[in-house]
């Protein structure tokens, strides 16, 4: 008997397996749509203006934003070159290492921001918190965390 072979899913854990799937790619397009309706942006770009927002000096490294926002550096360079042609960040090199670029996020960014915000959140209660207990946002948030730690243990950026 083969004790390598692959440990298929049994009929629960498939459920489980195809549950959070669904979820996943729905909550996405989702939240893309309403984006898109509301403020004519992608939740990528939403995800890198609202990033840069909170950093300091709403100033990042180009290769930390890639990291927050779970985007590679490639695919954040082409997004945040749109961004740049519609007036909301800019690019430039990092003075304490000029092998770095910095994403600037500037006042238009910060405005646009501002205005995107309420219906993003609206959006995120409305279709994951709203049908949810309080406890199930704590097992929900766990389930996160344990799912995250198995996919990357060296990722720091967990909030408890």
């Amino acid at each position: 008997m083969d004790t390598h072979g692959p440990r298929w899913l049994n009929a629960e854990e498939k459920q489980t397996w195809l549950s959070l799937t669904a979820m996943v790619i729905n909550l996405s397009n989702a939240l893309d749509t309403q984006l898109q309706r509301d403020a004519g942006i992608s939740h990528f770009e939403y995800q890198v203006l609202a990033t840069l927002s909170e950093a300091a000096e709403r100033t990042m490294r180009m290769s930390d934003l890639a990291i927050l926002t779970n985007g590679s550096l490639s695919r954040l360079s082409h997004v945040v070159k749109r961004l740049e042609k519609q007036g909301w960040v800019r690019r430039a090199p990092d003075p304490d290492n000029g092998r770095y670029t910095l994403a600037i996020l500037i006042e238009a960014g910060w405005e646009k921001v501002v205005a995107t915000a309420p219906g993003h959140v609206e959006e995120v209660r409305r279709l994951v918190l709203d049908p949810l207990t309080q406890t199930q946002q704590r097992a929900l948030r766990a389930i996160g965390h344990r799912v995250n730690e198995a996919v990357d243990p060296t990722d720091t950026r967990r909030l408890d």
